[in-house]
C-alpha cells in the first residue's frame, strides 16, 4: 500500500475520501474503513427506506467526485487508504437490514468477503472502469451482492 499522504489531515476532500481518517490505518485500511462506516450508519439507520436510499445515492455521487479528486491529487489510482467507497458499499449492504447486531456483523462480513474476493462483475469493474466511478463501482457492486445474500438468508430464516 502507498504511504498515507499528510494531506488527508488538512484537505477536507482527502479526509472524507479517506473515511474520516480511517483509511490511514497502517494495515487493512479497507476493513478499518468499513468498520468506521458503522457508527455513521447508526445515525441514519432508522430513516424511512426511501430517505435511506436517497442518502446512499447522494453519498455515491459525492463519493465518485471525492474519490476521483483525491486519486488525481495523489497521483495514485485507488490509493488503498481511499475508503469512502467502503462506507457506501456497507451502507448498501445494510438496506432494510433485519434488526440485531448479528445482522450487522453478518452484513459486514459479507461485504468484506465480496470486496476482497471480487467475483464477476466486481472484479471486471475494478479492472476496467477508471476514475472516481471505477473506485466506487466495485464497492457498490460488492454492497449489492452482499445485500442480496443477506436478504436471501433472512428470507430463508423467516
Amino acid at each position: 500500500m502507498s504511504k498515507t499522504p499528510a494531506s488527508i489531515w488538512r484537505n477536507p476532500i482527502h479526509f472524507l475520501a479517506f473515511g474520516l481518517g480511517s483509511g490511514a490505518a497502517p494495515k487493512a485500511p479497507g476493513t478499518f474503513g468499513t468498520l468506521a462506516a458503522i457508527p455513521l450508519w447508526l445515525l441514519f439507520a432508522d430513516l424511512p427506506i426511501l430517505s435511506y436510499i436517497a442518502l446512499i445515492v447522494v453519498a455515491s455521487l459525492v463519493g465518485i467526485w471525492l474519490c476521483g479528486q483525491t486519486s488525481k491529487d495523489l497521483g495514485v489510482h485507488d490509493h488503498g487508504g481511499i475508503v469512502w467507497d467502503e462506507f457506501v458499499g456497507l451502507w448498501i449492504t445494510y438496506i432494510a437490514l433485519p434488526e440485531g447486531w448479528v445482522w450487522v456483523l453478518f452484513g459486514f462480513l459479507l461485504f468484506r468477503l465480496f470486496d476482497i474476493w471480487k467475483p464477476w462483475p466486481i472484479g471486471w469493474a475494478d479492472s476496467k472502469v477508471s476514475g472516481g466511478l471505477g473506485i466506487m463501482l466495485d464497492d457498490i457492486l460488492a454492497g449489492f451482492m452482499a445485500l442480496g445474500v443477506l436478504q436471501a438468508v433472512n428470507y430463508l430464516l423467516i
